[in-house]
């Protein structure tokens, strides 16, 4: 086991209401099985969202925040919240848990820093990819770190392929013209300070995707829904799309029935001003 505790936190993690947040009732031993429960309870249950960047709030990622903002106020996080509190659930159920990091492509071939994070987890000698802090194109259950691997996650199909001329990982999802490269990564070990520094990039600098604009994400077995700035879509399995534009009235209801996200009416309030302006 990788750093048990010390590195993940998992000794200070309300476990039960964790599971309860995401819905896992199951045996709490650390199998396969068990691990793509856990994987697809969070993803089904936690949102992808930026409302605090937006808000003008930090992003904080100790990990009685993370269990304030995600688990007791059943708001969302982006990849270091979600991938460092899933971690820590990981941890204190016994799995051997690393943290890696991603250079995102999202279909183009230009070298991007390494901003997202994701984590490796080992299960009978067998290594997994498991990342539930990606947005709209996140898996739904983890994959074995082994080049070639395709698999289907509700309607979708992801694969891994290994660069030899660059020594990356590539997670890709296939796409209605082909395989669709989401991002590239190695297997050199992260840890939750590493996240630190990358998370202050990534909430403050005014060219990240993450600053300026709200993003709310959510994939689901049969849809993926995204509210970008105010305007909503739904991409299903056929690629064919619903886009939308929403008041700005309407955000909070659609943050809570659409991405599974509540906001305190203060934070409601001060998210509709923002819309409006």
């Amino acid at each position: 086991m990788t750093d048990s505790g010390f590195a993940w936190g998992g000794d200070q993690l309300d476990l039960d209401a964790y599971l309860d947040r995401i819905g896992y009732e199951g045996d709490r031993e650390p199998t396969l099985e068990n691990l793509r429960k856990l994987h697809a309870g969070h993803t089904a249950s936690i949102g992808f969202e930026n409302i605090d960047i937006v808000l003008g709030r930090p992003i904080l990622l100790d990990l009685a925040s993370l269990q304030s903002k995600m688990v007791e106020q059943r708001r969302g996080g982006y990849c270091y919240e979600q991938n460092l509190l899933y971690a820590a659930a990981l941890d204190r159920l016994g799995f051997a848990v690393s943290g890696l990091g991603a250079r995102i492509r999202m279909g183009e071939d230009k070298t991007r820093a390494v901003t997202h994070a994701l984590l490796k987890v080992e299960v009978d000698g067998t290594d997994w990819i498991t990342d539930v802090g990606f947005g709209g194109e996140a898996l739904l259950e983890p994959l074995p770190l082994r080049a070639g691997t395709e698999a289907r996650q509700g309607n979708w199909t992801f694969g891994l392929a290994y660069e030899q001329e660059t020594g990356a990982w590539v997670l890709r999802s296939l796409h209605e013209d082909g395989w669709f490269d989401l991002y590239a990564f190695g297997t050199e070990p992260r840890f939750a300070a590493d996240y630190t520094v990358f998370n202050h990039y990534i909430s403050t600098h005014p060219r990240s995707p993450f600053t300026g604009r709200m993003v709310v994400q959510r994939p689901y077995p049969e849809r993926r829904s995204a509210l970008i700035g105010r305007e909503f879509t739904r991409t299903r399995p056929d690629w064919s799309r619903e886009v939308r534009e929403v008041a700005p009235e309407e955000i909070p209801d659609l943050l809570e029935t659409e991405f599974g996200i509540f906001l305190a009416a203060r934070d409601a309030e001060a998210l509709v001003t923002f819309h409006r302006e």
